[in-house]
């Protein structure tokens, strides 16, 4: 959410960044912010004027009264009735105007930052740098249901009636790879100097609209029945609304943590072949990462959180590449983003297996939280962050890429403490 003094003095910056973003259907709320924040300030404005006046006039009836003037303060009083009613219409007026200036700025996007490429939609995503070689074997790689299903790893039949379509049962090695993967994540982030944590796996709703856009809600979370509660989607949401309605001391920051959750998403649409098996789906498991910092250091930690996802995907032998998302791509509170891609040596092309996002003081500015300098300004903080490795669908670039002539799988040397010792699943 952006600053409403912000938007006061620069409406024509927030207009160009709503176009930028192909949203013009956004531009009127510009306007309509201007004016219920002027009519707002002039309640207030009002409101102060009466409240001096009604302390005047207290004191001008005490001063009658001292005098026997008791019909003049019998007048006095009458006005004072009459300020007291103006201001309880005054205070309800403005209530109504301040609900409608947040609803409003909940909507209006973030301003993107200037390296962010203007497009329409992730087809104009732009590549950055490619890690690793990709490689494409002389020998056919399945599906990577047909894959699991080989080492008796996958049952989507049984969970199609447990569950219904998008959840699944993993069994055998294949369960264990899961495992391994999350574990060896968590142990690489912890080694890179971040706290481990495991979240709330619900969330209230006024954290959910302090952490994404009305959209992104509808789209994706599910609401427990009768409760003011939501299954989180990742767990940036629970991590973030951590430090909800807090004042950080200055000399605490960056706060870098490290989180394990599963994850529970609607996926609304209609998906293709490539997005069947565990590609998109309504409950997997992720090891998130997340910062809150200075603002003049957000752009620092953006570049170190993509870079640990790119270290840990190579550290298993996966080649990856980084895409710069492009203004139309970016969900309305980031101010810059990048996809992590994994090499499919099946699909001859690469696939999303993470996201990196900064979103300035937009979260902090929804959740209340600020920071004390040492100089006693205070400050919203800015919020980023990343995943780690999200499988299953992080087991489809590991299965592809680590696939061996003879149907068996590799395993990559960080990885076999975590599988038993075991260099290759059969």
């Amino acid at each position: 959410m952006l600053d409403i003094k912000f938007l006061r003095q620069n409406p024509d910056v927030v207009k160009e960044n709503i176009k930028k973003k192909f949203q013009d259907e956004k531009l009127p709320l510009v306007d309509e912010v201007i004016e219920l924040d002027k009519r707002n300030r002039e309640i207030k404005g009002e409101v102060e004027a009466l409240r001096a006046e009604k302390n005047k006039v207290s004191k001008e009836i005490g001063a009658c009264m001292a005098h026997g003037e008791k019909e003049k303060a019998e007048e006095l009083k009458k006005k004072v009735q009459e300020n007291a009613t103006r201001m309880e219409e005054l205070s309800a007026e403005e209530k109504e105007v301040e609900a409608k200036i947040k609803k409003d700025m909940m909507v209006i996007p973030n301003i993107i930052d200037p390296s962010v490429p203007i497009g329409k939609d992730d087809s104009q995503n732009v590549e950055i740098e490619k890690f690793g070689e990709p490689v494409v074997p002389d020998f056919e790689i399945p599906y990577h249901t047909e894959i699991m299903e080989k080492f008796n790893g996958i049952d989507l039949e049984s969970a199609g009636k447990v569950a219904g379509n998008g959840f699944y049962y993993l069994m055998g090695d294949i369960a264990r790879l899961h495992s391994a993967v999350i574990s060896y994540a968590r142990d690489f982030m912890i080694d890179r100097g971040f706290t481990y944590c495991i979240p709330p796996f619900m969330i209230r709703s006024n954290v959910v609209t302090g952490v994404m856009s009305f959209a992104e809600m509808d789209s994706m979370m599910y609401k427990i029945e009768g409760e003011d509660l939501y299954l989180i989607g990742t767990s940036e949401h629970s991590m973030i609304g951590k430090f909800i309605d807090t004042m950080l001391d200055e000399a605490e920051l960056p706060k870098t943590l490290t989180s394990y959750s599963p994850c529970f998403r609607k996926e609304k649409g209609a998906h293709g072949i490539e997005e069947r098996g565990v590609y998109r789906i309504h409950q997997f498991e992720k090891q998130e990462m997340i910062v809150v910092c200075k603002p003049e250091e957000s752009k620092e930690w953006y570049d170190k959180l993509w870079k640990n996802t790119v270290d840990l995907f190579r550290s298993l032998d996966i080649p990856v590449r980084t895409l710069e998302c492009c203004s139309g791509d970016l969900a309305d509170l980031k101010v810059k983003s990048c996809d992590v891609e994994a090499w499919s040596p099946r699909q001859k092309k690469y696939f999303e297996v993470g996201s990196c996002s900064n979103l300035g003081d937009a979260q902090a500015r929804r959740l209340g939280i600020r920071v004390k300098g040492s100089d006693g300004n205070k400050y919203f903080a800015h919020t980023l962050n990343n995943t780690v490795v999200a499988p299953p669908r992080m087991l489809i670039a590991f299965l592809e890429n680590n696939l061996q002539a003879d149907g068996s799988v590799r395993i990559p040397e960080v990885l076999r403490p975590y599988m038993g010792g075991k260099s290759e699943i059969r």
